[in-house]
């Protein structure tokens, strides 16, 4: 099936089936690609959940000509914490890496963004663009300010990544206004390399889909990365002020249905 055949359907999780469905992809992306675990990771029904599951809101990308199973379905998943219900539940998952002191303190409405992955096949066309279009129309008509959330490097090894993680720390550094800070005792310093020695279009290329896309957008990072050993990769924090979105950017990507 070609990608114009595709019908997209995008939608919020509402029941069980959903969430175990949204669950089934990141097995797949997560765990069966990344070689990341977990203490929730289910490898007899592949599933990759964590306890913060139940208290956010996943957003889906379904493809039905894909599979008749309704667990293979879903081809693109989105986890959201709004900053209310953090409050609510007592944080936020990206506390776990990153002190989000500044963020809290800054007044500004916050949405958390994770646990972001779309199936093999369907990278490089037009899914990821429904999936950001999905959630640009939520961000814009929920009067949110900041988005903000961890991404990954696949791998652990700081030398292999020296590169992309200095030019991110040179170039792409938040504000110090909204500059969360890797947690002190897991904290990897990202200037590894001198500005002028970076090879940009080297590093860019390591970089992945997802983060150039935040950057496209005017997306930035925290101070310092996260090894995650669970998850097989290195973290960096990334934020956007919506305000640095251009009202092109806006325009091209409010036309999406949800619901």
């Amino acid at each position: 099936m070609s990608e114009s055949d595709h019908k997209f359907e995008l939608r919020f999780a509402t029941s069980v089936q959903d969430m175990r469905a949204a669950q089934r992809l990141r097995y797949r992306v997560f765990v069966e690609e990344l070689g990341s675990s977990g203490d929730l990771v289910d490898h007899v029904a592949q599933l990759e959940a964590d306890r913060f599951d139940p208290a956010y809101d996943h957003l889906m990308l379904i493809d039905k000509a894909r599979s008749s199973d309704p667990l293979e379905q879903c081809v693109g998943v989105y986890r959201l914490l709004t900053g209310e219900k953090a409050e609510e539940i007592g944080g936020f998952y990206t506390e776990s890496e990153y002190d989000l002191s500044v963020l809290k303190a800054s007044g500004k409405r916050l949405l958390e963004l994770g646990r972001s992955c779309v199936a093999a096949e369907y990278r490089g066309g037009t899914a990821l663009y429904h999936m950001w279009a999905g959630l640009a129309k939520y961000v814009f008509e929920g009067g949110f300010d900041v988005l903000f959330g961890v991404a990954s490097f696949h791998g652990t090894d700081i030398c292999k990544l020296a590169e992309p993680l200095s030019l991110l720390h040179h170039r792409h550094l938040a504000p110090e206004n909204l500059r969360v800070r890797a947690i002190e005792d897991q904290f990897q310093n990202m200037d590894l390399i001198a500005e002028d020695a970076i090879d940009r279009r080297s590093a860019m290329l390591s970089v992945p889909a997802l983060i150039k896309a935040y950057l496209r957008l005017g997306g930035t990072v925290g101070e310092g990365a996260f090894v995650d050993h669970a998850f097989n990769t290195i973290d960096v924090c990334l934020i956007l002020d919506i305000a640095q979105v251009s009202p092109r950017q806006k325009e091209m990507y409010t036309r999406e249905r949800i619901r």
